[in-house]
């Protein structure tokens, strides 16, 4: 049988299924299973279908009931990164390349239905009066949503995958993102306590790379993890804590803002503060925790390089902080160490670009130094872009490597 006649089967059979369960109970996944299997096999004498595509109605089917419908295919490919829906339209990245699936929904509604399965596993809510909301999936995946009338072409649903063994920095270096020099750098710096900040626009990979990051920090120390949508994959710390934020509920209620877990987090005793990302006022806390002994703090921000995030970390405190610009700027330059910079290369590889050593204020300005950048060499005949992060000037401040014991 063709395709296009399992799917109309396949609804069909989803129709039936939907029809004879107990809603109200919410049956388990066996009894859903059991259910669809006994209405294939009536429907099977019927339509004479071989065991493979039995096989396949009642995948089509279970999914759509209890997993995220034609989605799941692409879920349970390995190679795809993200996810992007527009409306019934589908789009997908592999290699860094964005294409159009050939698959895409039948309705609106199936979208919307979906949304609704999403936002309801993460407790937060998505619709016309709040049509824009994050959650996350049961493998880890980030999800953002924009519904209409703000999406004026229907649902908006981006979906960030994230393997199932994070990218180790091993796995970096293999790929080309840095070298080995670069990497033992870095992790020298996480051992010794420098705070670190890792920039970068959207997708050029920074919850990858403080992953990564995190593999360098001392397994007796005690870290407190604070995101707004839980993503990040660290291992190997026993004393972890983790700390998620919360919208606000029906009633305009009970929100629990980065801000307050970054406050809440001090109280903990943590040896480090890793802020998955800082977007607006938290940036005045998350300065503050590194100000005051919590060193080897990480975090990551939106910027086009070291200096823009700079920038944009300036205004992010003056959101939190009526204070003059000069008084932010020495707060930066006295909290933070090192800039990591990442970008997306036009080939769509994901690079470190910059590490840059933070040396002060100088004219009332905050200095940065670049210790590493990449240099491209050639692009080959398949569009490849060949190159190396390259030591341009070694560390000016190497009082926390002689603390720490380790040879600057």
């Amino acid at each position: 049988m063709e395709q296009r006649r399992l799917d109309e089967l396949a609804g069909r059979v989803k129709e039936q299924v939907l029809s004879e369960l107990d809603r109200a109970q919410e049956p388990d996944d066996a009894i859903v299973e059991g259910l669809i299997e006994r209405t294939v096999k009536r429907e099977a004498v019927r339509h004479y279908l071989t065991l493979a595509e039995r096989s396949r109605v009642k995948k089509l089917v279970f999914n759509a009931i209890r997993r995220l419908d034609i989605l799941q295919e692409i879920m349970e490919d390995e190679a795809v990164t993200e996810i992007m829906i527009i409306g019934k339209e589908i789009f997908v990245e592999r290699e860094g390349r964005i294409l159009q699936w050939d698959k895409q929904f039948g309705t609106v509604e199936t979208v919307e239905n979906i949304v609704q399965k999403i936002v309801a596993g993460n407790n937060r809510q998505a619709n016309t009066r709040t049509p824009i909301a994050d959650a996350r999936l049961e493998d880890g995946s980030r999800v953002h949503i924009v519904l209409p009338p703000t999406a004026l072409n229907g649902p908006v649903v981006t979906i960030r995958r994230f393997p199932k063994e994070p990218m180790g920095m091993r796995e970096l270096i293999r790929i080309g993102s840095l070298t080995q020099e670069a990497a033992d750098f870095l992790g020298a710096l996480v051992r010794a306590g420098y705070n670190l900040f890792v920039s970068g626009g959207t997708g050029s990979g920074k919850t990858t790379f403080l992953n990564a990051l995190a593999e360098f920090i001392p397994p007796q120390e005690r870290i407190v993890v604070i995101e707004d949508t839980a993503e990040l994959q660290i291992r190997g710390i026993p004393n972890l804590v983790r700390l998620e934020a919360r919208e606000k509920n029906m009633e305009g209620e009970n929100e629990i803002t980065i801000r307050q877990l970054v406050r809440a987090s001090l109280r903990m005793r943590p040896s480090r503060v890793i802020i998955g990302e800082v977007r607006g006022e938290e940036a005045v806390d998350l300065l503050q925790a590194m100000n005051t002994g919590h060193d080897g703090s990480i975090s990551t921000g939106h910027g086009n390089s070291p200096a823009d995030m700079l920038n944009r970390l300036e205004t992010m405190v003056m959101m939190g902080m009526d204070i003059p610009a000069e008084a932010v700027r020495r707060q930066i330059a006295s909290a933070l160490d090192i800039m990591v910079h990442l970008g997306r290369l036009r080939d769509g590889s994901r690079r470190v670009l910059e590490i840059a050593e933070i040396t002060g204020i100088s004219h009332g300005q905050v200095q940065t130094r670049t210790l590493y950048a990449f240099e491209e060499v050639r692009e080959d005949e398949d569009g490849h872009i060949e190159g190396r992060l390259m030591r341009q000037n070694n560390l000016e401040q190497e009082g926390k490597l002689i603390r720490a014991g380790i040879q600057p």
